[in-house]
């Protein structure tokens, strides 16, 4: 399901015109890219947290010129879904 496909959904829904929804959903990844950004988590309860993780400092090998490299500590937006979400898509799989 793409973005347009998520617009088109909620416009059928709630009789709301596309334009004011995309509005409405792009506004939304802004402030949760926009949190994450600041080290903010965000949480919806009953769907997920769009949580920030911290990658520790690692050495990795560049084996096409056999040479180590130092990967830096970083942090990445990461995604734990909710447990009534994740007993809603077991269910719906079995």
């Amino acid at each position: 399901m793409t973005k347009a496909d998520i617009v088109s959904e909620i416009s059928k829904g709630t009789g709301i015109d596309k334009q004011t929804v995309l509005a409405s959903v792009e506004s939304f990844m802004e402030i949760v890219k926009g949190s994450l950004a600041e080290g903010e988590n965000v949480y919806l309860r009953g769907f997920g947290s769009f949580i920030v993780k911290k990658r520790a400092q690692k050495t990795a090998r560049n084996i096409s010129k056999n040479t180590t490299i130092i990967i830096p500590e970083h942090n990445i937006p990461s995604f734990k879904p909710a447990r009534v979400f994740l007993n809603q898509v077991s269910n719906n799989n079995k």
